[in-house]
């Protein structure tokens, strides 16, 4: 499911990143999230590795996160990186399956357990959980959680939410392009 990439020029990026930069947050430029930060350091990075076997039933180092932007918000993918890697296909779903279900009710405290509580976009999340659609659906090698809303604010929110686990999460995650 890879769609046409968007394409923005140059000076768009540089101004976008500037003016993040300046106001120390996470943009959200066309669905394209830029972090405004130096990014999480490697130490960040290694204790949130570290601190995921706590709440991820899964390991970090046999899978992948894919968060992709959408114009509606967002979908979050987790795959094994074997697709035969039966264990890890069967404890991603799991896991995502129950946390599809506690974001659907506006509970985020997993990801701020391993986040922290501050994480951009979640408090909108939680507090505005009605208005956001949240669907569980399995894969072959993994599972995803679709987020959609209609709102652009929790739209945005999404995007922020999604940039922030990108940047904590480092070489255990990517992002992924949207269908």
């Amino acid at each position: 499911m890879i769609g046409t990439p968007r394409r923005f020029s140059a000076p768009m990026l540089v101004i976008a990143s500037l003016i993040g930069a300046l106001l120390g947050s996470v943009l959200t430029v066309g669905g394209l999230a830029l972090s405004a930060s130096k990014g999480a350091e490697p130490n960040r990075q290694t204790m949130v590795h570290q601190m995921g076997a706590g709440i991820m039933p899964f390991d970090l180092d046999r899978t992948t996160h894919i968060f992709t932007m959408t114009e509606t918000g967002g979908l979050q993918q987790v795959v094994a990186k074997s697709e035969t890697d039966a264990t890890q296909v069967q404890l991603i779903q799991q896991h995502l399956q129950h946390e599809a279900q506690r974001f659907a009710s506006g509970d985020f405290s997993d990801p701020t357990a391993l986040h922290g509580t501050a994480m951009p976009g979640v408090g909108l999340l939680s507090a505005r959980a009605p208005a956001l659609t949240v669907r569980y659906t399995p894969l072959p090698n993994g599972g995803q959680i679709a987020f959609d809303t209609d709102d652009i604010k929790l739209m945005t929110a999404v995007h922020q939410w999604f940039g922030a686990q990108l940047s904590d999460h480092g070489r255990d995650a990517m992002s992924g392009m949207a269908p």
